[in-house]
């Protein structure tokens, strides 16, 4: 047999033969399993493996591909290539031998493929333990290139030697060369009447196209956590193990939809402790947090109460919880809370326990959605931040810092609703130990554009004849034409001495080159149809004439310190000790009466303007 093909025919390459009157399968039913061999016999199969399906009926949640083959069976309607994408540990490798067994299956009586398996059958037993001649199994990790390619498409002519049709499974097949896959089209679109091509990859997107469209294609779905605690529950039992059943849903939420982890994390479980599988012993063997305790930090988080959050956290972690595990807990708690205020019916979800719904309930119905959407964006960013962190337990403690802080601050709406009533109080937040600087910033962003005067906004709009009455208005024909660099210039890089309609006089600022007055003369004059004369003034310019980003300044600092006579700011100001105006906006930008604002984040410095124009003023002269 070829290098790169795996034929394992081998009788030594089988490590055993079980015997098919007791080997288990996924089956759910009553009897009960063998009983497990000494630790000490090297003979010892892990529960993934001594529980792997052996026909479609013990495949566990992939009943629509069950169905769609066996209506193909049925009909005489069995495709020549067969893809089967999913998760890891989901059973792609499983379902493809089961596959070929079906194919293959033959006894008497029985002389066509099959998905009705009651019994072995001549070649079931070799199939099952990858060691029948016709039935080659590659893995494309290892075997990529056209080479190995190359000799599936000569070998493919041949009869095969024993079995109905001959099978190859092509294991993570995304993993296959660009040259391997088209290698393998034309045979694959128009093989021999006695070859079956089965693929299975956890990369669908990797596969071409081109493949894919001469494929049968089956998607194995994730099993649910209700799917994973029933086999779990089962093989337990066949295993004599009493299982708790809580201790079983939380190995099923970490399996994350996969039944091979789930069956190697009960595996674990088992070996852990000796008197049974307890929900205790599974969150110290996976370093989970008690989950009610979850749900007391983030009561904590969520009343502002930074020291008490502090506390607990520290608590989990010396009980062995990882902080980067702790975080993500937390996540899926609110993403979970958000669910309960938006999804009808979230709250029967059966990974969780009768008291955590009944919690959660109250906690979703005092939460609104801005609180959760905040804290959920924090948590994920904070979680990269853990995981990449020299000292995870210091950063997660950050991170709940960051989100205690923000957690009870008041929305501008409610901020400005609440200096109105009480004349200048504001309610004093519950933290311990929180610093006032840059948290009342992002909430008087809205506070402090009110009653403050209007900056310039030029409105030119665009006409067969454009009109351009002030410099404002040249600045606003250059945004829209999208000529930034010129725009830049005119706004940083000179003093404006004198302007009217048809005529500017500037003065370049050292740095800026003189040809930016003929660059601005053609620009206006090809965008107006009239003709515009742009020159330099001569000698010094004056100092009385400031650059129009420096204008801006001036009445940006002017309008602040408006802004800080008004009643309404004052009483901001006086209620947030060390805050400052950061932003004045017009009048007209406030949002009607009842639209929702979204909270500003505190981590987002904004576009820096200032540095954009030193950029420009600090370039080379043309």
């Amino acid at each position: 047999m070829d290098d790169g093909v795996e034929n394992l025919a081998s009788e030594e390459e089988a490590p055993h033969r079980p015997d098919p009157a007791t080997e288990p399968g996924f089956d759910l039913g009553d009897e009960p399993a063998p009983a497990p061999r000494a630790s000490g016999d090297s003979g010892y199969q892990v529960l993934a493996r001594k529980y792997r399906p052996r026909v479609f009926e013990d495949l566990v949640g992939q009943e629509a591909m069950v169905r769609t083959l066996k209506n193909a069976f049925e009909t005489n309607r069995v495709a020549h290539a067969f893809m089967l994408t999913g998760v890891r540990g989901v059973g792609k490798t499983t379902t493809a031998r089961i596959l070929a067994r079906a194919l293959n299956y033959e006894k008497p009586g029985v002389d066509a493929p099959t998905i009705h398996m009651d019994g072995l059958g001549v070649h079931c037993e070799a199939i099952m333990e990858s060691r029948h001649v016709d039935v080659m199994e590659m893995d494309a990790a290892s075997r990529t290139g056209i080479d190995d390619i190359r000799e599936i498409i000569d070998s493919v002519r041949y009869l095969p030697v024993s079995a109905r049709y001959k099978v190859y499974i092509i294991d993570e097949v995304h993993m296959l060369s660009k040259q391997a896959f088209n290698g393998l089209l034309k045979t694959l679109e128009e093989p021999p009447a006695h070859v079956k091509f089965i693929f299975a990859t956890t990369e669908i997107r990797k596969v071409p196209v081109t493949v894919l469209s001469r494929c049968q294609r089956f998607d194995l779905r994730r099993l649910s956590v209700e799917e994973l605690s029933g086999l779990l529950g089962s093989v337990a039992k066949k295993e004599n193990v009493e299982a708790e059943e809580a201790a079983l849903k939380l190995i099923a939420r970490a399996a994350d939809g996969s039944a091979r982890d789930s069956l190697s994390l009960l595996d674990r479980a088992i070996a852990h402790a000796q008197d049974g599988v307890r929900e205790a012993d599974v969150r110290d063997m996976l370093g989970l947090a008690d989950r009610a305790r979850i749900f007391d930090l983030f009561d904590l988080l969520m009343k502002g109460d930074i020291g008490g959050a502090l506390t607990e956290l520290r608590a989990q972690y010396d009980v062995g919880a990882d902080p980067a595990v702790v975080l993500s807990d937390l996540a899926d708690l609110t993403h979970w809370l958000t669910r309960l205020k938006l999804v009808e019916g979230a709250s029967e979800d059966i990974a969780m326990s009768e008291t955590e719904r009944q919690r959660g309930s109250e906690m979703a119905k005092n939460l609104p959605i801005r609180v959760l959407s905040r804290s959920w964006s924090m948590l994920l960013k904070g979680l990269t931040e853990v995981q990449g962190a020299a000292r995870p337990i210091a950063a997660a403690e950050m991170v709940l810092v960051r989100l205690a802080y923000v957690a009870d601050g008041p929305s501008p709406e409610e901020l400005v609703e609440q200096l109105k009533g009480g004349g200048g109080s504001a309610p004093s937040p519950s933290r311990s130990g929180a610093p006032s600087g840059d948290g009342p910033r992002a909430q008087l962003r809205a506070v402090s554009s009110l009653r403050t005067e209007p900056r310039p906004s030029p409105a030119v709009q665009a006409a067969p004849s454009i009109v351009l009455n002030s410099i404002e208005d040249v600045v606003a024909l250059l945004a829209r034409e999208r000529n930034i660099r010129l725009k830049h210039a005119l706004e940083a890089g000179v003093r404006i001495i004198r302007f009217e309609p048809g005529r500017i006089e500037i003065s370049p600022l050292e740095g800026t080159p003189n040809t930016v007055a003929n660059e601005l003369s053609e620009a206006l004059s090809k965008a107006t149809g009239q003709r515009w004369f742009v020159t330099v003034a001569r000698g010094q310019a004056p100092v009385s004439a400031p650059t129009l980003r420096e204008q801006a300044m001036t009445r940006e600092e002017a309008a602040k310190e408006e802004a800080k006579t008004d009643p309404l700011v004052k009483a901001a100001l006086a209620a947030f000790p060390g805050a400052e105006i950061v932003d004045v906006r017009s009048p007209d930008l406030v949002l009607p009466a009842g639209e929702e604002v979204m909270p500003a984040d505190p981590d987002d410095p904004g576009i820096d303007f200032d540095a954009m124009a030193a950029d420009y003023d600090s370039r080379e002269p043309d």
